[in-house]
């Protein structure tokens, strides 16, 4: 490990502008990692404010802001309803998601999260997980790897990479971040080593987590816990996300089919911002370079 902070959150300023926070209102993070954005709304909030903030990861509750205001939530943001139910928080004024990878995760080479260290393919946000990164490629078969590459990680040759690794783990395990990237070299195009890598790594992470599954039930269940008026900002790093991001926004369903009445009037439940995302200025980039695909968008429940 070296010294790089836990996280450093993107596109702040505008996150908490967006939630246009109330003092005595109730607020979650779903994302809560080195806890960057939390203590920026905390610091918006008065005596009757409160802020619940989600984390998977038992590492992020060492984090944990000392703040009676504060109720630190170890769980997967899947379980956004029966979690604020459970913590007397039913319905909340404003909900935060950066869905962004911690740097903690992809500093750390025993999680497996980075093809700049070598160490064992673990990949689980949550170590109480049954499935690590090395369980799913030995045990997938080669459609659901295809699928996973194609899909997740958007790779031309993603099919290729799904039969080499059929093919070559009855020889050896691929449990390792040194033995993935030998056989994803290959595959992918050597003057963009490091994207095509990333993908690789992104669409494992993805599939190792669920986090797709997750997003879309965490997106459901942010109209019923919202108040009338109240905001959703939600940060992005890929396109996957953004695309069900925007159309769920644009028209309160995962489908992204934008319903209308008999007037022709709009039925989403939301209101949408930001009619383009807010991204990273030069400033932001240059001081925190991992920012540089971050997109929010924010919209309002209706």
């Amino acid at each position: 490990m070296n010294d790089q902070p836990y996280h450093i959150p993107a596109l702040l300023d505008a996150t908490i502008k967006g939630l246009d926070i109330k003092p005595d209102g109730t607020y979650v993070d779903v994302t809560f990692g080195g806890g960057g954005h939390s203590r920026a709304i905390m610091r918006q909030l008065g005596g009757e404010g409160r802020l619940l903030s989600f984390d998977q990861d038992a590492d992020a509750m060492a984090n944990a802001i000392d703040d009676p205001r504060f109720t630190f939530v170890y769980g997967n943001f899947r379980f956004l309803r029966n979690f604020l139910r459970f913590y007397d928080a039913p319905q909340v004024d404003g909900i935060l998601a950066d869905l962004g990878v911690s740097f903690h995760h992809f500093d750390d080479p025993e999680r497996g999260f980075s093809f700049r260290f070598d160490g064992p393919l673990d990949m689980r946000m949550n170590r109480r997980a049954e499935h690590s990164a090395a369980w799913l490629l030995a045990n997938a078969s080669e459609e659901e790897l295809t699928r996973m590459f194609t899909l997740y990680g958007e790779l031309r040759q993603g099919k290729r990479l799904a039969r080499a690794i059929v093919k070559e783990r009855d020889n050896s395990p691929v449990d390792t971040v040194e033995r993935l990237i030998d056989l994803s070299r290959p595959f992918i195009d050597k003057r963009r080593e490091k994207k095509e890598l990333a993908q690789v790594f992104q669409a494992l992470r993805i599939e190792v987590n669920g986090e797709m599954e997750a997003l879309q039930a965490f997106l459901r269940q942010t109209l019923e816990v919202l108040k009338p008026g109240g905001r959703l900002a939600i940060i992005t790093y890929h396109s996957l996300e953004d695309r069900l991001v925007k159309n769920f926004m644009r028209t309160g369903n995962l489908d992204g089919q934008l319903r209308q009445d008999f007037y022709g009037r709009n039925l989403s439940p939301l209101r949408l911002l930001t009619s383009k995302p807010i991204i990273p200025d030069d400033d932001e980039i240059e001081s925190n370079p991992r920012s540089r695909s971050a997109k929010l968008r924010i919209a309002e429940k209706i």
